[in-house]
């Protein structure tokens, strides 16, 4: 039987962020992205998701490369723990290059891992597959994607693009490439989804250049300026909008500093060394001359911007007459974080502009009229849309049928499904890997799973009873009386009399028992026990925590 090409998405469909695709035939596997994703809220605890990578690591001696499209987090922030379970060379631009070497030198990876560059026009071999990136328009520069010719065909993927006619630093989306390869035929496209629900077409990278220069001529004060470390070309207008008011700038937050260095030893940022202010010309510079660019555009809570919010930032502190810019929408799920950052600026006596008052963020990705003219110029036998939540993805899906592509062959995946090719036919096999959330709490990666954040989740809002109880070794009964200390039920901490009555109930289930302590019998009696009577009582389900010793 002829071999099929598997197409695996094991993260970015149905989501916003953790991308990474994998192509598989034969012996062969390759990957597209490693990224990240943002908690959501009732993820207590977790600083970051990861895609799950289990079915790689049991098909390793098959995996060849991972190619990286452009060098924002949610395509490259799964890397560094990517890596310390599988091992493969990574293919990606200078730039890109530079920002996951800041991102592997942090984590200690950098001189075991294989970095090569690749740029638009050149193509490599990897086992069956011949992989050429093309240039795409984005909000970070060096942005591509992918044209892999495969033995069934063409896979086209664009990575996060968008059409900007007067991008900031040059890079056009190469719809001269993307015509060519619609004209040899392409089997699948896969392509991103993020504002398929908006019509019309993105605004260009230089309506915020305008608008931050506009800020920076009229601000009274220092000009603060919040974005992605990895937003390059944003960096470099807020260098020019500074360059033309005479201010000078002073960069903080890690991430941010790291990034511009590399970016100016690189030559991706023309940032003059005399615009540059240290800590100590910051103090003696006028305010009406200082721009501070700085990481914490999504509210993250160690980000520098949150530190000037909360008024513990070592160098800056927001003081009546400054201006601050968040220029980044706030990913899906950060929404609380970024509003609350927001208002601590604003209690500071800070202006504060965002993207719903000001035009000071852009998307870096294709609205409708953008994703039709992909659409018209590839002419696909299949599509896949990718990168979006799914909702995203079911419009990109009749988005493609309306420019002709087959109903049955719009085809809408999540994270684990495996779409079969052969050339002619295609075959969906619906969650057949395993693509779960990995969580990253603290330096633990994938040790908390789904169980451990319902407790989490179940200790946030109903709070907890711990019943510590001494026990007869021989007979298992009750010695003396037990403590019950409960923490977030307010019902108990308040009432003596409830907490006394919570202790009868916890004497009346241990009554009778004449046998040799059985730990789990009494974890689950006394548990049900408390359980079912504070529910009678107060109607809350608390976590209940027995805790019982030996005497």
């Amino acid at each position: 039987m002829a071999e099929k090409l598997r197409v695996i998405p094991l993260g970015g469909l149905g989501e916003i962020g953790k991308n990474m695709m994998l192509l598989e035939y034969g012996e062969d596997m390759i990957a597209i992205d490693a990224g990240l994703m943002f908690p959501q809220e009732e993820m207590l605890g977790i600083d970051l998701v990861i895609p799950d990578v289990s079915y790689i690591e049991e098909r390793r001696h098959k995996f060849k490369a991972i190619f990286i499209t452009h060098g924002h987090e949610d395509h490259t922030g799964g890397l560094p723990y990517v890596l310390r379970r599988v091992q493969a060379p990574i293919y990606c631009t200078p730039l890109t290059n530079g920002l996951i070497s800041v991102k592997l030198k942090e984590h200690k990876l950098l001189d075991s891992t294989d970095l090569r560059t690749i740029l638009p026009g050149e193509s490599v071999q990897i086992g069956v597959f011949r992989v050429q990136p093309f240039s795409v328009a984005h909000s970070v520069p060096d942005s591509v994607g992918f044209a892999i010719r495969t033995p069934v065909g063409i896979v086209i993927h664009t990575g996060d693009f968008k059409l900007d006619h007067t991008p900031v630093m040059g890079q056009l989306t190469d719809l001269s490439r993307l015509a060519e390869l619609g004209k040899e035929g392409v089997l699948l496209l896969l392509a991103d989804s993020t504002y398929a629900e908006v019509p019309g077409y993105t605004p260009s990278e230089r309506v915020v250049g305008e608008a931050l220069g506009q800020i920076m001529h009229t601000s009274p004060g220092r000009v603060i300026v919040a974005t992605f470390a990895s937003l390059i070309s944003r960096v470099q207008q807020v260098v020019d909008g500074a360059a033309a008011t005479n201010r000078k700038v002073f960069v903080t937050g890690r991430s941010m500093m790291d990034n511009v260095q590399m970016a100016r030893d690189r030559g991706y940022l023309s940032f003059p060394r005399e615009m540059t202010l240290n800590v100590n010309d910051l103090k003696n510079t006028p305010p009406e001359q200082v721009v501070i660019i700085t990481t914490g555009s999504q509210g993250e809570p160690t980000s520098a911007l949150t530190r000037m919010a909360n008024g513990d930032h070592q160098h800056v502190q927001v003081i009546p007459g400054d201006t601050v810019v968040l220029s980044a929408s706030p990913i899906p799920g950060n929404e609380s974080s970024v509003s609350r950052t927001i208002d601590n600026l604003f209690r500071l006596g800070a202006r504060v502009l965002y993207n719903r008052i000001a035009d000071v963020h852009v998307r870096g990705h294709a609205a409708q009229e953008e994703l039709k003219i992909v659409q018209a110029l590839v002419k696909p036998k299949f599509f896949v849309p990718v990168h979006g939540e799914y909702r995203h993805m079911v419009l990109h899906a009749q988005l493609a049928q309306q420019m002709g592509v087959a109903k049955d062959n719009a085809m809408v995946l999540v994270d684990g499904d495996v779409l079969e090719l052969d050339g002619e036919s295609a075959v969906v096999h619906q969650q057949a890997v395993q693509a779960d959330y990995v969580y990253v709490d603290g330096l633990g990666v994938g040790d908390v799973d789904h169980i451990v954040l319902r407790d989490r989740q179940h200790l946030a809002t109903d709070g907890m009873v711990a019943v510590i109880l001494a026990l007869d070794k021989q007979t298992g009964r009750i010695i003396g009386r037990p403590d019950v200390v409960s923490r977030g039920v307010t019902s108990i901490e308040e009432s003596d009399e409830l907490l006394e009555r919570t202790k009868d109930v916890v004497v009346a289930s241990m009554e009778g028992a004449d046998h040799i302590v059985e730990w789990a019998m009494v974890n689950q009696t006394v548990k049900e026990a408390v359980a079912n009577f504070l529910y009678r009582e107060v109607h809350r389900r608390p976590m209940i925590l027995p805790v019982a010793f030996e005497v």
